[in-house]
């Protein structure tokens, strides 16, 4: 029976978003390191109390990420991702089994039975992992969701202080 959930509808796009939230990351991502090296030079050996404040919010900050991040793994590999590597693993065996009932066919009506018998189980496992593909997918959207926030509120947040501290 395929699921047609919301949740599994289409891995392309789930890619898509994961590549393209990504690629935010990395540009927000090289914006703060940027700007916070900028201001760590600027200051040297001699940090602001400032200065401090950010070294102390990034360090913490990154943690924060960094856990909640690898919970959203966690969560998502053990509600989804194992329930399906066990379905597209026994519906490759009956993959198999449909296969082979087809090529010991002896008759052309035996022939066309286990001929839509094995279609019908390379449609289900195909199904699967689609399915399995959005999983993967959904696990790299939540794994990178706390991070991406970060950087991108970090970026926007240093973008608008660096003027006034310049």
């Amino acid at each position: 029976m395929p699921n047609t959930s919301p949740r599994f509808f289409n891995p392309l796009m789930i890619w898509t978003d994961v590549a393209l939230k990504t690629g935010e990351m990395l540009v927000s991502s090289g914006s703060v390191i940027q700007l916070r090296t900028s201001r760590m030079a600027a200051h040297g050996m001699q940090p602001s109390p400032a200065d401090m404040r950010e070294i102390h919010l990034m360090s913490e900050e990154k943690l924060a990420a960094v856990t909640e991040s690898t919970a959203a793994i966690a969560n998502q590999l053990h509600t989804t991702s194992y329930a399906l590597v066990n379905r597209a693993v026994q519906q490759w065996f009956e993959s198999q089994v449909a296969l082979w009932s087809l090529a010991t066919s002896f008759t052309p009506v035996h022939a066309l039975t286990r001929g839509q018998a094995f279609l019908d189980a390379s449609t289900r496992l195909a199904h699967t992992w689609s399915q399995l593909s959005s999983a993967g997918a959904r696990v790299a959207q939540r794994a990178l969701k706390p991070i991406h926030a970060k950087a991108t509120d970090n970026a926007r947040r240093l973008a608008l202080a660096a003027p006034a501290s310049t």
